[in-house]
């Protein structure tokens, strides 16, 4: 046999399709693994058990707490959306044409998609930012002089506004009557020095000024939202109906938000379960998978705040007017809150209604109004 004839070495072939197998079954076990993880980061960012409302004399079964760690890139697979909800965006209508002034015209609004939090900021992630910045909040911080020219300086101590009830009616014309000024009162103590937040970790955080809020959503690698990506997750895809549930206020006979029951401001019948404020996520949530959009706390939004915006504002994205202005106070620059909280009543505050806005100056706190933070795709 001439060397012609000889059988070629095969050596190179056979390697060359061992690798090939090789390479393809590796392949397949790194995307089995990509899947199975992509699948478990979704279940970990877009499932939170459906809260139930809860019967008065029942117990409140709250929707697990929220952490929000600082945000990376804005990706499903990153622990910065978790206890968030993926709002594609959309054109819808916004505002109300049975409402307040404020709320007119009803007009056409187009916003991109984004990010927001499934539930109101509650005490203890607010006090993972304290803890980790050191943050002092402006109800913690004593007044400057300078702004309150005239005032006692005796009078300038640290504290917010608590929600006080009179003893016996009064007229709804002076919303004074039933705030006051506690020394003492902030975050830690939101209803004055003697209160705590024993028991309140799953609470939404109160006594929050504008301020303190956007500081928090800085640290978060976030953001307030703009009024109208508030208010478009607040409608949960419904079209200009009343409520974020649909127009009925009491579908089933069941509450839908921590709202006041009863003759404001003297006495809650406490109908939905709460007297005060609620955990977050004792609501069943909007069609987005948000809660508690309507009632509990007033929530802040990037916006300030001026009655005549929606008349010339933008189709797209809007981001509020460039200043602020409030008729009520002229000398008061002001930025929107949105929700409602759990001291409106429709005798007096409708506040809960999707398309319902709410003004106040930036360095206040309140017993009843907290915030939520949204992400940039």
């Amino acid at each position: 046999m001439n060397d012609d004839q000889k059988p070629k070495p095969k050596f190179w072939p056979v390697l060359f399709i061992t690798a090939f197998v090789l390479g393809g079954v590796l392949w397949v076990l790194w995307m089995t693994r990509l899947i199975r993880q992509t699948r478990e980061n979704r279940t970990e960012q877009f499932f939170v058990p459906m809260a139930t409302n809860p019967p008065v004399n029942g117990t409140v079964k709250p929707a697990p707490a929220a952490t929000n760690a600082p945000a990376g890139q804005t990706n499903s697979f990153l622990g910065s959306t978790n206890c968030m909800v993926w709002i594609a965006g959309g054109t819808f209508w916004m505002g109300a044409d049975d409402g307040r002034s404020d709320e007119l015209p009803l007009h056409q609004v187009t916003v991109d998609g984004f990010w927001m939090d499934k539930t109101e900021i509650s005490n203890e992630q607010f006090e993972k930012f304290v803890d980790a910045t050191g943050y002092v909040t402006i109800a913690e911080r004593k007044p400057d002089a300078k702004d309150f020219p005239g005032a006692d300086p005796q009078l300038l101590v640290p504290g917010s506004l608590v929600f006080t009830p009179p003893p016996e009616a009064v007229p709804l014309n002076d919303a004074s009557i039933w705030w006051r000024y506690v020394p003492g009162a902030n975050w830690r103590h939101p209803d004055g020095p003697d209160s705590s937040l024993a028991g309140r970790a799953n609470y939404p955080v109160v006594q929050v000024a504008w301020e303190d809020a956007a500081a928090y959503a800085r640290w978060a690698g976030k953001r307030l939202p703009t009024e109208a990506e508030w208010e478009f997750a607040a409608r949960g895809g419904l079209d200009r109906q009343k409520y974020d549930w649909g127009n009925e206020q009491k579908p089933n006979g069941q509450w839908r938000a921590n709202i006041w029951q009863g003759e404001f401001p003297i006495q809650n019948t406490s109908e939905d379960g709460f007297k005060g404020l609620a955990p977050v996520g004792s609501f069943a949530p909007n069609d987005y998978g948000l809660y508690d959009m309507a009632g509990n706390v007033w929530e802040w939004c990037a916006d300030w705040y001026r009655p005549d915006y929606y008349a010339h504002s933008p189709a797209k994205n809007p981001t509020g007017p460039d200043d602020s202005y409030d008729p009520d106070e002229p000398g008061a620059k002001k930025r929107v809150q949105r929700g409602g909280s759990y001291l409106c009543s429709d005798v007096y505050c409708s506040g809960y209604r999707p398309g319902a806005r709410m003004k106040c100056t930036p360095d206040t706190g309140l017993s009843n109004a907290g915030f939520r933070c949204v992400l940039s795709r």
